[in-house]
């Protein structure tokens, strides 16, 4: 309907008159909204010309919409109070109903981004509220008739649009029979039966709502649109039962398929799905149409119910820089996903990695769910919708897979010869075709950089681990090292204390053998590669900054050349109706031509970067477990330093324990013992002094006892505790 301009304020108590939103089948339209509650109704009045019979129509449409409560038929309201006597000049009743400021479907369709069918997310939302009402229309036992996109408004919801359908004006309550024969609707949208005014049953609306959808899917309707009745109905009826779609070609030849044509913005999956719907949906046959006897289940609308419920997860392979959709179960695992991935793409599980825009990676234990989209949570018109990306994980080469890429017929057709001569209607479909083109390209664009952006994400996670290990690695570098220094230091001192003792008899060298081997068991733990690795991880950080500058972001010629493509779409059609003439098709080829070049050439250097981000991240994940094998031997090193500390101090007390128990009983001793001190004449043979002497050097080896354990304690706590190393220095700053 056509919205018109108010010429005068009108009120209505609190009611006051605000738009004529246009003219319906039976009357006039307008919006009224109430001065204090801001509630806003939609008021339909009859007009006076009516002829009897469409005045019981006119009645019949107000009784059936007052007593239908359903979301997605459109609410009658109460008719304010004194409104009726204002507006009326016959004595036909006012329509009050509920006011849906999204417009009509109509309207919907004429947007230029859905010259070539509405975005999938749309479709599904439409199918699913339509389906819904128009199930609930038949179960009270009511058939529309009059199905169209005129007859849906939009109204939106606390998350998404909701479709509701109006003017029951040609609606009708089946009889006992469930046959009715009058012949009423809009031609483009009536089944067959319809217009051969054979007998008719709900089946009609399944007619309508297939040809409806069909049109919402590829932006036309599916039976020669531009044809008069009598021809149409000749041609249309030698359609198979499976055909969907009759059309003419660019060279006016007519032609039958079952398939839906391309362009269209539905995944592979669904678009095979709704295939088979549609098939149902649109045979010729009124006994046959919606069923479907050897599938389960076998209507219609049971089977679309099927389809939308259906969980779908698009995979990105940035192999092949093709979409995979996948209907997955509520108990999926991604393991799951990935054998399905496998089969398609001959790509092993062990060798796949799935990775999220952000960078995060599926866990194969994960349920697949989680990727899915649901279109009842999100409004279907976006087009960011979630992906998830394919990389493979033993390869750094990617390379742009150059298939021929597949244009719509218009385009491939006029491609050979941009200089023919089309009329109005096929110029601007194929004009249409072209600007879609481009906006697919680009949008395949964007998707590839999601992809390197979560490559790019997913390498900074891994060199942020890695920067957070080398820090480790450096601080239980320094730690074990400071230990290693402190320990030979002091091995140090002991060796050199024994060859200072040995000229008063003292002698031990196995003992001084074992310190010698502890020296050199020391020396083994301080041979770790710390300053390869860091050093090579200092080489690696200029090219994951570089990676970061995303050179590959120069999508802007694509959206200039989709500029150009949409405003040569939008003159066209904004023509006036006198000036609609015929024309050749070179700026569109041109458009088109440039565009698959520029994505063709940028597709290069996109998987260049593409390749050394995948070296970058491979780089890091072969330093990964490098450096926790170092930080390993570290710790373990660490643990062999105070094994060795502990022998020391074991040989030390047990080496004091016998010097002692010699120096108080030098005459006592046994074979077993090695001599710690030289051979000696008796004391009944020596004199006083040598006495003396062999008492005083008895004091100096208690004393020398004495100090030597306490060093020991000392040592011990200061190898095990090391507080002043641990602290909160930080040695190395993070890499990324």
């Amino acid at each position: 309907m056509n919205r018109v301009p108010l010429q005068q304020q009108q009120s209505c108590g609190l009611w006051e008159l605000k738009e004529r939103l246009g003219t319906g089948g039976f009357g006039n339209v307008t919006r009224w909204q109430n001065k204090e509650t801001e509630e806003q109704i939609a008021i339909k009045q009859c007009r006076q010309e009516l002829s009897e019979r469409n005045k019981e129509r006119w009645c019949l449409e107000i009784q059936i919409i007052k007593r239908l409560d359903h979301v997605n038929v459109v609410a009658a309201r109460e008719v304010p109070e004194g409104m009726q006597k204002l507006m009326v000049t016959n004595d036909l009743p006012l329509l009050a109903m509920e006011y849906c400021q999204g417009g009509d479907l109509r309207k919907y369709l004429n947007l230029l981004e859905n010259c070539c069918g509405m975005r999938e997310g749309s479709v599904l939302i439409l199918l699913c509220d339509i389906s819904s009402a128009l199930t609930y229309l038949h179960k009270k036992r009511i058939i529309h008739r009059d199905l169209k996109p005129e007859n849906i408004v939009l109204q939106q919801g606390e998350k998404r649009l909701i479709h509701k359908i109006i003017d029951l004006g040609y609606a009708k309550q089946l009889d006992q029979s469930s046959l009715c024969t009058s012949f009423v609707g809009t031609l483009q949208y009536l089944a067959p039966e319809l217009i051969e005014r054979q007998m008719y049953t709900v089946t009609v609306d399944y007619w309508s709502f297939g040809t409806l959808v069909f049109e919402c899917i590829t932006g036309f309707r599916p039976f020669l649109p531009s044809w008069q009745p009598v021809p149409w109905h000749n041609k249309v009826m030698l359609k198979g039962d499976n055909d969907i779609v009759v059309y003419e070609n660019l060279t006016r030849e007519v032609h039958f398929s079952k398939h839906l044509p391309q362009p269209n913005n539905l995944n592979s999956l669904l678009s095979l799905k709704l295939e088979r719907w549609l098939q149902l949906m649109l045979k010729w046959s009124p006994q046959e149409r919606g069923k479907d006897p050897g599938a389960t289940p076998s209507d219609c609308f049971s089977q679309l119910e099927v389809i939308l419920q259906l969980k779908l997860v698009h995979v990105l392979n940035m192999m092949s820089a093709k979409i995979l959709s996948y209907s997955v179960s509520d108990d999926e695992t991604v393991a799951d996903l990935q054998l399905r991935i496998e089969k398609d793409t001959e790509i092993p599980v062990a060798d796949q990695e799935l990775l999220l825009e952000a960078g995060l990676a599926l866990e194969p234990q994960a349920l697949a769910m989680q990727c899915a989209i649901d279109y009842s949570q999100i409004d279907g018109r976006r087009t960011d919708l979630p992906l998830v990306f394919l990389f493979v994980r033993s390869t750094c080469s990617y390379e742009p897979q150059f298939a021929p890429r597949t244009l719509p017929e218009n385009i491939s057709y006029v491609q050979s010869d941009p200089k023919i001569v089309l009329a109005y209607r096929p110029l601007r479909r194929t004009c249409g075709q072209a600007w879609h083109t481009i906006r697919s390209l680009k949008e395949d664009w964007q998707r590839l950089q999601q992809g390197q952006k979560a490559a790019i994400m997913s390498l900074l996670r891994h060199n942020s681990s890695l920067s957070k290990q080398k820090n480790d690695m450096v601080s239980m570098y320094q730690r074990l090292m400071a230990k290693l220094d402190f320990f030979t230091t002091s091995l140090h001192i002991d060796m050199d204390k024994y060859q200072e003792q040995t000229s008063t008899g003292i002698v031990y060298e196995k003992f001084l053998g074992m310190w010698r081997s502890m020296e050199q068991t020391a020396v083994t733990c301080s041979q770790a590669r710390v300053s390869e690795l860091e050093e090579e991880m200092m080489q690696l950080q200029p090219d994951i900054v570089d990676v970061q500058r995303q050179p590959w972001r120069s999508g802007e010629a694509l959206d200039t050349l989709e500029g150009k493509a949409m405003e040569l779409f939008r003159k066209l059609r904004e023509k006036p109706r006198d000036q609609r003439c015929s024309g050749d098709s070179q700026e569109v080829v041109r458009l088109v031509v440039q565009a698959v070049h520029f994505y063709e050439r940028k597709l290069r250097d996109f998987y260049t970067h593409l390749s050394k981000t995948a070296l970058c991240r491979q780089r890091v994940m072969e330093l990964l477990p490098k450096v926790e094998g170092v930080v390993q031997k570290m710790a373990e090193s660490e643990q062999v330093l105070i094994r060795l500390q502990e022998k020391r101090q074991r040989e030390l007390w047990n080496l004091l324990k016998v010097a002692c128990s010699k120096v108080r009983s030098p005459v006592s001793g046994s074979s077993d013992v090695p001599p710690l001190l030289t051979p000696r004449p008796s004391l009944q043979q020596l004199d006083e002094s040598l006495a003396e002497e062999s008492r005083t050097f008895e004091s100096r080896l208690q004393s020398l006892l004495h100090d030597t354990i306490q060093e020991s304690e000392t040592s011990m706590e200061m190898l095990s505790e090391w507080t002043w190393l641990r602290g909160d220095q930080n040695f190395s700053s993070d890499l990324s």
